[in-house]
């Protein structure tokens, strides 16, 4: 059975993974019959935030086990996981991309990525296995595509700033509407912008089923 890695940022779109759009993703790769191997860091997230008044908490999460509320429990340690035990991988959205997996949201284009992410990340791609990132995950990307003297074509659909950094860290932003999907055939990368434009979650839909379809052809 196809096994794809889906890597976990927590839980909840201000401090963590997207729930939205990892359910898709989910629903989406259990329908095409692949086994799904989830994982996050075993790390503490940069804060907690109060989803219904969007206040910062004075507590502190774990993003290993938020992120296990997403998988129900059935998740792995990303510092176990490595490139032999998937054949792609995808990166559902979420602040705690540019929170937890890296550090863009506070340090711009001088983000760092963490270790275990930057390390998986790179292997599957130097494995030439297929890669999706959905949101804002190909910002984190091109960072790690960066460090790897490499450039990647991707999109976060339209938002100027981030397309900009994109390109100022060496991989080529491509303008990319909501329902659509930027395949990098070459580098074997598939990006969709979900809720970077999506105003309703059916559009999140439509552009998330593109991409898995897409990373499983190319395994």
């Amino acid at each position: 059975m196809t096994r794809v890695g889906v890597v976990l940022s927590g839980c909840g779109v201000n401090d963590g993974s997207e729930i939205h759009e990892s359910v898709i993703t989910m629903l989406t790769l259990d329908r095409a019959g692949a086994d799904i191997v989830f994982m996050a860091p075993n790390i503490d997230q940069l804060h907690v935030i109060n989803h219904y008044t969007g206040g910062e908490m004075d507590e502190s999460r774990n993003v290993l086990m938020e992120s296990a509320r997403i998988a129900r429990g059935k998740i792995r340690d990303m510092a176990e996981v490595h490139a032999s035990d998937v054949d792609a991988l995808i990166f559902p959205g979420g602040f705690g991309v540019a929170k937890n997996l890296c550090d863009y949201a506070m340090a711009g284009t001088d983000c760092s990525v963490n270790p275990d992410v930057k390390r998986l990340a790179a292997d599957v791609h130097k494995a030439g296995k297929p890669i999706g990132i959905i949101c804002i995950a190909p910002v984190m990307f091109a960072k790690i595509m960066q460090e790897a003297g490499d450039s990647v074509e991707m999109t976060i659909g339209t938002d100027v700033q981030t397309s900009s950094d994109i390109n100022f860290m060496g991989s080529n932003h491509v303008s990319c509407s909501v329902e659509d999907i930027v395949i990098d055939k070459k580098n074997k990368i598939v990006s969709t912008p979900a809720y970077m434009l999506a105003q309703r979650i059916s559009e999140v839909a439509e552009g998330i089923e593109r991409l898995v379809k897409e990373v499983l052809a190319m395994i």
